[in-house]
């Protein structure tokens, strides 16, 4: 249950993160702003378990999927660029 609930908060941070990030180089579909969406989750949940803030079956809050789906966005705006 925690993969689905992972995969919920990822949407939502998705689409908050899609709002947030300014800049024309980011994806502009709204499937891959999901799917980049709930990447950042699961980076945030399993970066959290690996720094001890969250328990082998705890995911990460809505927060730190929001920061988590940032920083992929980011991170592929940088790349798109490059291309």
């Amino acid at each position: 249950m925690s993969i689905i609930w992972t995969i919920i908060i990822g949407f939502l941070a998705g689409v908050i993160a899609k709002l947030i990030t300014p800049g024309r180089n980011e994806p502009s579909g709204f499937i891959l702003t999901t799917l980049l969406g709930i990447v950042g989750a699961f980076v945030a949940t399993y970066l959290g378990q690996a720094l001890g803030w969250y328990g082998p079956n705890e995911g990460a809050g809505i927060i730190a999927a929001i920061v988590g789906a940032v920083i992929v966005l980011v991170i592929w705006g940088a790349v798109s660029r490059r291309r």
